[in-house]
C-alpha cells in the first residue's frame, strides 16, 4: 500500500485485555497481537473513522492486519480522469440505460447488448449518449455480456455497472485509488434503492435490499461476516480476471463464484459502502419474490463449484448443543455446556497467554451469534420447519424458544435500523423475503439432484498470534 494510506479499524471487531486479544477479521478468528501489531491497532481504535497511517515502522503490521481484515485502507480521492472503461451489459429496458448513462457522462462507456431484438432501443440510447455500442446477436446472459466488455477494453481498470443503476458523482475519484494496492482486485461501492418511491416496497428495499451489503466497508472472502458483493457495480482490474472471467454457465450467482475464485487466489475484493449507487426497484411484488427465489436456485450451482461453503449453517457443536437443551426446556443444562466449551477454550488460550475470561466473553459471544445463524437459516433454507415452529409457538415451549431465535434477530434490526417502515410490516416482508429465497434453495437442489446446500457443518476455531507482524498459530 502506498505509505500515506489511511487505515480504519474495522467496527466489527472487538477486544479485550487491553486491546491485545481481538476477535473478529475476514475470516472471523482470536488473534493475539504483539509488538507493532498492537501499536498500530490501538492507534487506530482511538482514531475511529479518520483512521491512521501506519509509518514505517508497522508497514508490515499493517500489511497483515488489512490481510486479516481488521484494518481497512482509505485511500485519499483522485480527480480523473482515470484509465477506466465502463461497461454496461443490457437487454432491453431502455429508459432505464438512458438514465444509467445520463450518470456516466463524461466517461469512456461500452454498451453491451445482449441480444435484444432489432431495431434496438438499446444501441439508440447508447448512440445518443455517446457511449460505444457491441452487440452480442445471441442472448447470453450477463456473465458473456460483462466478459465481452472486459475483452473489448484496454484500459487497466473496468467499471461494470448493470443498466438499472446510477453512480454518485465522481463515484470513480474514491475507488480508484484503491488500486493502488496491488493485490486489490475488485472495489465494489454500496448500492442503494432509489429514494424518490414511497411505496412499501420501495420503503423496505431501501433499508434491507438484496443488493445493499451494509455500512460497514469489508474484505471480501467466502465464510466472512460479507462473503460476496453483486455485480450490479463494481469496479476490477482487468489483468485479474482477463483469465478467468465470469462463468458463462451461471445466469445467477456468477457474481459469487467469480468473488470466491479471486479470494481463493489470494487477491482482495474490497467492500466500500462510502460510494454509493443507486438501484432501481423492479416494479411488482411478484417480481421482487421472484427475483429472491432466483438468487436462492444458484446454490447447487454454486455448491458444486465450491463445496461446503453454502451452508446454510456453521456450527459449533458445543454451541448447538447448548442451544438444543434451552430449546427442549432444560436451560440449566444448557448453560453448564456452555461452561464446559468455556473451560476448554480457556485452558487452550492459556497457552497463548489469554486470560479465563477472554474465554467466557468469547464462548458467550460465540453462542449468541450461532443462535442468530440458526434463526436465519430457519427463516431461509428451513423455513417450512420454522414455519410450523410458528404455528406451533402458543402450545409449545420449545417451538417459542425457536419463533425467539427466528424473529428476535429481524426485531434487533428494525430497533438498530429505524426503517421507514412499520414493525409489523417489516417483519412481515421480512420473512417473505427470506422464504423466497429459501425456496430458491430447495428448488436448485431438487433440479441439481442434492441435499449439500441444506447440509449444516461443524466448526472448530483457531486462536491465533500475530506478532510484530508475523502470523503463528497458538494453538
Amino acid at each position: 500500500m502506498p505509505p500515506d494510506t489511511r487505515l480504519v479499524w474495522d467496527s466489527s471487531a472487538r477486544s479485550w485485555a487491553a486491546g491485545s486479544v481481538v476477535a473478529g477479521g475476514s475470516p472471523w478468528r482470536l488473534s493475539r497481537l504483539h509488538g507493532p501489531a498492537a501499536s498500530l491497532a490501538a492507534r487506530a481504535r482511538a482514531a475511529g473513522l479518520p483512521g491512521v497511517t501506519p509509518g514505517t515502522p508497522g508497514a508490515r503490521a499493517a500489511q497483515v492486519l488489512v490481510d486479516r481484515g481488521l484494518l481497512h485502507p482509505r485511500p485519499s480521492p483522485r480527480a480523473g480522469p482515470h484509465d477506466v472503461t465502463v461497461v454496461v451489459p443490457a437487454m432491453g429496458r431502455a429508459e432505464s440505460l438512458r438514465r444509467t448513462l445520463e450518470a456516466l457522462v463524461g466517461l469512456d462507456v461500452l454498451v453491451v447488448d445482449d441480444g435484444t431484438p432489432l431495431p434496438s432501443p438499446v444501441e439508440e440510447a447508447a448512440r445518443d449518449a455517446g457511449a460505444r455500442y457491441l452487440r452480442l446477436e445471441v442472448n447470453a446472459g450477463p456473465a458473456a455480456a460483462r466478459n465481452a466488455g472486459i475483452a473489448a477494453a484496454t484500459t487497466s481498470l473496468v467499471a461494470l455497472v448493470d443498466s438499472d443503476c446510477e453512480p454518485e458523482p465522481a463515484w470513480l475519484d474514491r475507488l480508484v485509488p484503491f488500486f493502488d494496492d496491488p493485490r486489490v482486485a475488485v472495489v465494489a461501492p454500496r448500492i442503494v434503492a432509489r429514494s424518490d418511491d414511497t411505496s412499501v416496497l420501495a420503503r423496505y428495499e431501501r433499508s434491507s435490499s438484496a443488493l445493499d451489503m451494509g455500512s460497514r466497508p469489508a474484505l471480501v472472502r467466502p465464510g466472512s461476516r460479507l462473503g460476496f458483493v453483486p455485480s450490479a457495480t463494481m469496479l476490477v482490474r482487468r489483468a485479474a480476471v482477463a483469465d478467468a472471467p465470469f462463468d458463462v454457465s451461471l445466469r445467477l450467482g456468477e457474481d459469487v463464484d467469480l468473488v470466491w475464485r479471486l479470494a481463493d487466489s489470494g487477491a482482495h475484493v474490497r467492500y466500500e459502502p462510502s460510494v454509493s449507487v443507486v438501484h432501481e426497484l423492479r416494479g411488482s411484488w411478484r417480481a421482487w419474490a421472484m427475483r429472491r427465489y432466483e438468487y436462492g436456485t444458484s446454490s447447487s450451482m454454486l455448491e458444486a463449484r465450491h463445496p461446503g461453503r453454502l451452508a446454510p449453517l456453521r456450527l459449533s457443536p458445543w454451541n448447538a448443543g447448548a442451544l438444543g437443551l434451552a430449546a427442549v426446556g432444560l436451560p440449566v443444562v444448557g448453560g453448564a455446556v456452555g461452561g464446559v466449551a468455556a473451560g476448554l477454550l480457556a485452558r487452550r488460550l492459556a497457552r497463548a497467554d489469554m486470560s479465563w475470561d477472554v474465554a467466557a466473553q468469547v464462548v458467550g459471544a460465540g453462542l449468541v451469534a450461532d443462535g442468530v445463524a440458526v434463526g436465519h437459516a430457519l427463516r431461509r433454507e428451513y423455513w417450512p420447519l420454522g414455519a410450523v415452529a410458528l404455528l406451533a409457538a402458543p402450545w409449545s415451549r420449545g417451538a417459542r424458544a425457536v419463533a425467539g431465535l427466528m424473529l428476535a434477530p429481524v426485531v434487533a434490526e428494525w430497533v438498530r435500523e429505524r426503517p421507514d417502515l412499520d414493525p409489523l410490516r417489516y417483519l412481515g416482508i421480512r420473512l417473505a423475503a427470506d422464504a423466497a429465497y429459501g425456496s430458491g434453495v430447495i428448488a436448485g437442489c431438487v433440479q441439481g439432484r442434492t441435499v449439500v446446500p441444506l447440509l449444516p457443518r461443524w466448526r472448530r476455531a483457531r486462536p491465533v498470534a500475530v506478532r510484530g507482524g508475523a502470523a503463528t498459530p497458538s494453538t
